[in-house]
């Protein structure tokens, strides 16, 4: 199993940017989790809401391809761009990844 490098970059004012490993096969969302980087995963992260959406910077090509599912709730997301990806489905298949997580401050009972 490669190590890679993901560097996640945030929205919310206040908050630096910060670089960890990510593991070939592991998601950016499960990367968020175990470094106590707050990102909203209402399904559970497993492709049922848009909740764990974020913008990849660079890398798109290092991460697996998106289904047609994660496409239809992209579309019901806060704020979709052409980059945007959800952070459930981002896993990592050759490389380093940059990200941008929204302001996770938009999200009710925050």
């Amino acid at each position: 199993m490669s190590l890679f490098t993901v560097k996640i970059n945030f929205e919310e004012v206040g908050k630096s940017s910060i670089q960890l490993p990510i593991a070939q096969g592991e998601s950016i969302l499960d990367v968020c989790l175990d470094n106590g980087i707050e990102l909203q995963h209402n399904c559970g992260g497993v492709c049922g809401c848009s909740t764990c959406h974020l913008y990849v910077l660079c890398g798109m090509s290092n991460l697996q391809g998106i289904s047609d599912r994660e496409e239809d709730f992209i579309d019901r997301a806060i704020n979709p761009r052409i980059n945007s990806r959800l952070g459930c489905q981002c896993v990592v298949t050759n490389g380093d990844v940059e990200v941008t997580l929204p302001d996770q401050t938009q999200f009710l009972g925050h």
